[in-house]
């Protein structure tokens, strides 16, 4: 698939081949399942972080395999990734994204920390004017404009007592949201950069970096925090952790299946189900606070994100 789009691009890359004649249904429900995943990710994470297991450290535990899979399966793309600064790049954004988005969604509301990271249309029109030279039009104007009013109505303040408060972050799982929107969107123009590259080294850079980010981040955060520190668990949280990394590892093949029988611009669209999935399974299990502030300012953000993922250019390249 490719991430030639503002929103939506995979948290593990997709086969950079064309979309196949198939039917869609089966596609459509491969990214359903993908974005499923990851909207009610938070669930097992928050599990594992009340036995004792902090979301870095899980984050890290799920994507080790993941690597070593695909270092035993192409060792090429190691020497690949060893020898481009540009991977490295992409590792970290990837790494980054992957730290900021799972530990947000524990430790925050899930729904703003959902919100917050769907700001990528921000964030890509202002990189892919840095990083590729891309002119900015009127169209990638509206929609920044779409998203940043989203966020401040979401951002803004209930209570602003005698004197102004400024839409601000106001929490660490408000920074994670808006730090994993934006290295994800490092990471989408960063497989649009390295388009070249073999899809083996991009799979390795990004599966790489979502291990030792997260994991790294820990071991520095443990050595102040005793609660961060990586101890034995019981069979519950182990098999837990065991269930995660096949669904992660299944999402990532159901999103690799998908987004290559489909245009880039309808992957897109399909993948902004997982902010449903966040709003539906933290609301029923009381994980976020809605209210008519948030709903009004994510309907803006998520507009701004179907607004690029369907406009002209995407449909163009996915023709």
């Amino acid at each position: 698939m490719s991430a030639d789009r503002d929103v939506a691009a995979p948290r593990a890359p997709a086969a950079p081949f064309a979309p196949a004649p198939v039917q869609r249904a089966g596609p459509v429900l491969a990214l359903l399942f993908n974005a499923f995943v990851w909207g009610t990710s938070w669930w097992p994470l928050r599990f594992l972080e009340a036995h004792g297991v902090h979301p870095l450290w899980t984050t890290a535990i799920v994507f080790v395999l993941a690597s070593a899979v695909i270092a035993a399966w192409r060792p090429a793309a190691l020497g690949r990734l060893l020898g481009s600064r540009a991977l490295w790049l992409l590792l970290l954004a990837a790494g980054t994204t992957n730290a900021a988005f799972n530990w947000g969604v524990v430790i925050g509301d899930v729904v703003r920390v959902v919100l917050l990271f769907y700001l990528m249309p921000v964030w890509s029109v202002l990189l892919a004017r840095l990083v590729l030279h891309e002119r900015l039009d009127a169209a990638a104007a509206l929609r920044v404009a779409l998203a940043l009013a989203g966020a401040a109505i979401v951002l803004w303040p209930e209570q602003t007592g005698a004197g102004f408060a400024l839409p601000w972050p106001r929490s660490l799982g408000d920074w994670l949201g808006v730090l994993g929107g934006f290295t994800f969107a490092l990471n989408n123009v960063m497989l649009r950069r390295e388009a070249a590259q073999p899809a083996e080294a991009r799979a390795l850079a990004m599966f790489a970096g979502a291990a030792l980010v997260p994991g790294l981040l820990a071991g520095l955060l443990a050595i102040d925090d005793p609660s961060v520190r990586l101890h034995a668990v019981g069979a519950d949280a182990a098999a837990m952790v065991l269930a995660l990394t096949v669904g992660f590892l299944a999402s990532n093949l159901a999103l690799q299946y998908g987004a290559a029988r489909l245009p880039a611009y309808l992957t897109a669209v399909v993948m902004l189900t997982e902010v449903l999935f966040a709003s539906i399974s933290s609301a029923l299990l009381g994980a976020s606070a809605w209210s008519l502030q948030l709903g009004a300012g994510g309907a803006l953000i998520v507009l701004a994100a179907l607004l690029a993922a369907t406009s002209p250019a995407q449909e163009a390249q996915a023709g």
